[in-house]
């Protein structure tokens, strides 16, 4: 118990403010190599800037949604205490993405934005995984994880519709070479598989338990 609580303090004291100054450095990289201090951005930067957020995005949607199995292979629960950290910054350079076409890119012109929609349908997709992203965001306090109840966990299982919506609007834009968005649809992949078996695993221990003869 000791042990335990000692694991839970440097979490929270240690673990948590290095894993969210990691956390940000993508982006403090966008913006230092923006001035050409630690990098360049290329012939067209506000394109990179837009792709560096929507990959981090993605990036950290695949991580969050690891946490979960990785804490049942480890027994590490203490893996939890980091996934809703993750699932804002996923929700971050997301929408740090989206707000670099919106202003950046479309220049917020309605004309150009639907050109975009026209164009590139696929940003309709990104859109509506930026939306349950929001929504995720917005339900991740304590206070209303405790009002919505039951009807938390049913919302927060849309992070997998989100992964899987953001790998679509990925294999879409980039349309020639898809082999880092097949690597992406290969771990969401995985991470859903792994949990459909625990899921059935679970529901079939259920049921034998259910069935067998009691003792009297």
């Amino acid at each position: 118990m000791i042990a335990s609580l000692d694991t839970l303090i440097q979490v929270r004291r240690i673990w948590k403010p290095i894993v969210f100054l990691l956390c940000l450095v993508p982006a403090t990289l966008v913006v230092t190599d923006g001035f050409e201090i630690t990098g360049r951005l290329g012939a067209n930067p506000i394109e990179e800037i837009q792709d560096r957020f929507g990959i981090w995005a993605l990036r950290f949607i695949m991580i969050t949604l690891a946490i979960t199995p990785l804490r049942r292979i480890t027994q590490w629960n203490w893996l939890g205490r980091f996934r809703r950290m993750l699932g804002l910054f996923t929700f971050f350079y997301a929408l740090m993405h989206f707000l670099t076409w919106f202003i950046l890119d479309s220049e917020m012109l309605i004309s150009a934005i639907l050109e975009d929609l026209t164009e590139r349908p696929f940003i309709m997709i990104g859109f509506a995984a930026l939306v349950l992203l929001t929504a995720l965001a917005v339900t991740s306090t304590d206070k209303m994880r405790r009002r919505l109840g039951r009807r938390w966990q049913r919302l927060h299982y849309a992070a997998y519709v989100i992964a899987f919506l953001g790998v679509s609007h990925y294999w879409w834009q980039v349309k020639k070479d898809v082999t880092e968005p097949l690597n992406y649809a290969a771990i969401l992949a995985v991470l859903l598989g792994a949990r459909l078996f625990w899921r059935w695993t679970r529901k079939r221990k259920t049921a034998k338990d259910f069935s067998a003869p009691k003792q009297s």
